[in-house]
């Protein structure tokens, strides 16, 4: 079934990241799933192929491309099946160090990001004492001299286990001495292969779906102030900077989830024969897999204008929260289709339904949990009081 898009750009870089999602089918991912292993080979085939980098300024050796490049290789690796949660990190952290960094770090860490000689891929933010209310951070990271001491713990840091770099946002100014909570944070590049040991530990944690997610305790862990970004204390602000292409590119990743799901129900549909006649004969079978249809479209319109805003410049976050809010609602509208489709055979590991199912359903959570994303729109697009 070919499903059609907008007047697409990047068609030659869809073709291409679908020959090579083709060589990880879905036998690769369960028996990854099976051992809770990462996926080396499949991240170490996307740098070489130069993917991974494809957002990095060709002058710090990436390819260049537009956020919208970035958004078409996360949504062709979700179409093809396959997951780029591994990554997909890497293409929006380095945009923190990219456009706040000094030029000294720039060329210090970009091009070994743009080649996989470096690993940028874990993001440390979330803590389990405020969750999503980012401004209530506890980890602190104190200057002593020519360098800052850190204590404190991360949760939910994916890919941490990994990753070379680690981007990490704590307290430089304790929250009772600022006029505003988002400001005395601050953002830092940490070595983590310096301080995995010698400050860091890392703790794995099993979920539901094989993320490779840990959390981190920081016991006066020593990071140079030259890995401090920008300037102290205006870290959320760069932090921010960020989250609207982490929204489109997220966004762009569960349109591919929901078109991998419509299509897998649509072809077991045609194919499936139950009462001497094909299950996608049924107007019970048809509609829900047309709706999930029609709600992707609906989502790729919204992340398409926001990507085309982002790049001209403009600040897309009614559209970045909208996308990722809409396309998360299809993907899984689209995944309850598929596995209702399937019957019982949804629930076979072999089919890889169900653990497309339990990939997909993180997106009503994360980056940005859908109730957040309606504060949003309620306070700054439609001008209601806030609610948090």
């Amino acid at each position: 079934m070919d499903q059609p898009r907008l007047v697409d750009p990047h068609t030659e870089i869809r073709e291409e990241v679908a020959k090579l999602c083709a060589r990880y089918p879905g036998e690769y991912w369960r028996k990854l799933d099976q051992e809770r292993a990462y996926p080396t080979a499949f991240v170490r085939a996307l740098t070489e192929a130069g993917y991974l980098g494809a957002l990095i300024p060709e002058e710090y050796g990436g390819a260049g491309l537009p956020l919208s490049a970035g958004a078409a290789i996360l949504e062709t690796i979700h179409a093809e099946g396959c997951n780029a949660a591994a990554c997909h990190a890497q293409m929006y952290i380095m945009g923190t160090i990219l456009r706040h960094g000094s030029e000294d770090q720039k060329r210090q860490y970009l091009p070994g990001i743009a080649t996989g000689a470096l690993r940028l891929q874990a993001f440390g933010v979330t803590e389990p004492t405020s969750g999503t209310d980012t401004t209530s951070l506890r980890t602190f990271a104190r200057l002593d001299g020519d360098h800052y001491v850190v204590n404190g713990q991360k949760v939910w840091t994916s890919r941490a286990e990994h990753s070379d770099l680690m981007l990490l946002l704590a307290r430089t100014t304790s929250r009772d001495k600022v006029e505003k909570r988002t400001e005395g944070l601050s953002t830092f590049v940490v070595d983590m292969r310096e301080t995995l040991g010698k400050g860091m530990t890392i703790t794995p944690i099993r979920t539901m779906m094989n993320h490779n997610s840990t959390q981190i305790f920081f016991d006066n862990m020593i990071v140079p102030a030259a890995n401090l970004i920008g300037k102290e204390g205006r870290g959320f602000r760069y932090i921010l900077d960020g989250m609207n292409a982490e929204r489109l590119l997220i966004a762009a990743e569960c349109i591919g989830d929901a078109r991998w799901f419509i299509k897998k129900a649509a072809d077991y549909a045609r194919e499936r024969v139950v009462f001497g006649r094909p299950i996608g004969q049924n107007q019970g079978i048809q509609f829900p897999i047309a709706r999930a249809y029609a709600q992707m479209r609906a989502a790729e319109l919204m992340v398409q204008a926001g990507l085309a805003k982002f790049e001209a410049g403009q600040t897309p976050g009614e559209e970045a929260n909208m996308g990722k809010m809409l396309a998360a609602d299809a993907a899984w509208a689209a995944a309850e289709a598929c596995i209702q489709t399937h019957g019982g055979f949804g629930f076979a590991e072999e089919y890889d339904v169900e653990r497309k199912f339990r990939e997909t359903r993180l997106y009503q959570v994360a980056p940005i949990s859908t109730n957040l994303i309606l504060s949003y729109v309620a306070e700054h697009v439609l001008g209601m009081p806030r609610s948090y």
